[in-house]
């Protein structure tokens, strides 16, 4: 590795804060078709105009924006995918926003071992919740149908999305499958976000809801597979053995269990996105980690789970699914 990379490795972080702050003063949405100055975008958002300025010439400079004389306009993709206007806005960008505040602190974090936000989701208002729940939803919904459409359905009449926030994951399962009886089951302050992605993506009385924690309440029971995607990672590994105990209870005889997560090797160093994300669960949990295969199939196997198999994709997410013999 060269000196060069090494450099533009350790500034990576400016061309970040400066898309961010960006999305957060939602400065594409206020910027008009026909072209905007700095001086009206300032004054319409109430901001510095010298800083505002410095600030969209950066855009400019990293192909965000496009200079005409001295009128700013989005690109293409910056209008499809960064203004509130289009239908393809990626509104969960604000939770990687969010995740700026706990990452600045990596440094105490190792230190310490202490999360640099241990709150539990519950306990967090809605400022963070629901940029949170946006940001999973805007990328279930893109990576649902190429994982989902693996997994064998055979005999499965009824599903518990356990955690499943937006519920986008049920929703694909139920698109593949319409007789599908699915139940988002999360907690008391998400299931209402549930209810309004539910209702927006037009499944209305298709997918039901359940309200719990499971770290404290029995789950629902009488299911032909339990479904939890991006789950075990938010955990310690104690809790995750008493969570599959309860997804266990929860089947039917011969019941699928299917965990979707960073899997990662006996080393934990691939997958690469799985070792940054155990980071992110350092930074941003109070005992969360990326588990290896052997450790996710030791606590199916240990709880009486047989036929552990596994599913790799290319993004480096696996699958992991066992049967309640």
């Amino acid at each position: 590795m060269y000196p060069n990379t090494i450099r533009e490795f350790a500034t990576s972080y400016q061309k970040s804060r400066i898309l961010l702050s960006s999305f957060e003063l939602d400065l594409f949405t206020n910027i008009e078709e026909s072209g905007i100055s700095g001086h009206q975008l300032s004054a319409n958002l109430h901001l510095n105009e010298h800083a505002c300025e410095r600030l969209l010439n950066a855009l400019v400079s990293l192909g965000f924006l496009i200079k005409q004389d001295r009128l700013f306009v989005n690109t293409p993709d910056s209008y499809r995918y960064l203004s509130k206007k289009s239908p393809e806005y990626m509104g969960g960008l604000m939770h990687s926003n969010q995740l700026w505040n706990t990452w600045s602190q990596l440094t105490q974090v190792v230190k310490t071992g202490s999360s640099a936000n241990p709150s539990e989701i519950n306990k967090r208002g809605e400022d963070w919740l629901f940029p949170f729940i946006n940001a999973m939803h805007d990328r279930a919904k893109k990576q649902a149908p190429e994982q989902l459409v693996t997994i064998d359905l055979t005999g499965i009449n009824s599903l518990l999305d356990i955690g499943g926030g937006s519920g986008a994951y049920s929703m694909e399962f139920v698109r593949i499958k319409p007789e599908l009886e699915a139940t988002v089951f999360d907690l008391p302050n998400v299931i209402p976000i549930t209810s309004k992605f539910i209702d927006q993506e037009g499944f209305t009385n298709r997918i039901k809801t359940s309200t719990g924690d499971y770290t404290k309440d029995e789950l629902p029971m009488g299911y032909d597979m339990v479904f939890l995607s991006a789950i075990i990672h938010s955990n310690s590994l104690e809790v995750n053995r008493e969570l599959i105990k309860k997804c266990f209870r929860a089947l039917n005889q011969g019941g699928k269990i299917v965990i979707q997560d960073w899997i990662m090797n006996h080393d934990r160093t691939l997958p690469t996105f799985g070792a940054i994300f155990a980071i992110n669960m350092l930074v941003g949990t109070e005992a969360g980690d990326c588990f290896t295969e052997l450790e996710v199939k030791e606590m199916l196997l240990e709880t009486g789970f047989d036929n552990v198999s596994r599913i790799e994709f290319e993004t480096g997410i696996s699958q992991m699914i066992a049967q309640k013999i």
